[in-house]
């Protein structure tokens, strides 16, 4: 898989592996993490949330993840990045540096 292929992410899907990079989550963490990250300006409704892990489960950008939890001993959801999650933030982290590269380089005159 070419991951400039599947480049750019949409907003919301960037965040949402973002919110993914350092640990598995859970959907009401994604979504909190999500508006923190983003300071409010990306705020996932539990629908839009479960549809895109939904998308982003089938891409193999993500795996469910099993945890039992330790307040009421069921069973909790949990999704964390692939391999191959990591190589498309990654890419999609580079991308948009070079974008505020070539702007910092346009707006100064060629200084940075």
């Amino acid at each position: 898989m070419n991951a400039n292929d599947e480049l750019p992410l949409t907003e919301a899907t960037f965040y949402i592996l973002l919110s993914l990079a350092e640990e598995p989550q859970h959907g009401y963490a994604i979504m909190k993490q999500v508006g923190s990250l983003s300071n409010d300006r990306v705020k996932l409704s539990t629908g839009t949330l479960y549809g895109a892990l939904k998308r982003l489960l089938g891409k193999g950008w993500i795996s469910r993840v099993e945890e039992i939890s330790p307040i009421d001993g069921r069973d909790r959801k949990q999704y964390a990045l692939t391999e191959v999650g990591h190589t498309l933030l990654a890419a999609e982290i580079r991308r948009m540096e070079d974008l505020v590269r070539v702007a910092r380089l346009n707006q100064l005159g060629g200084e940075i």
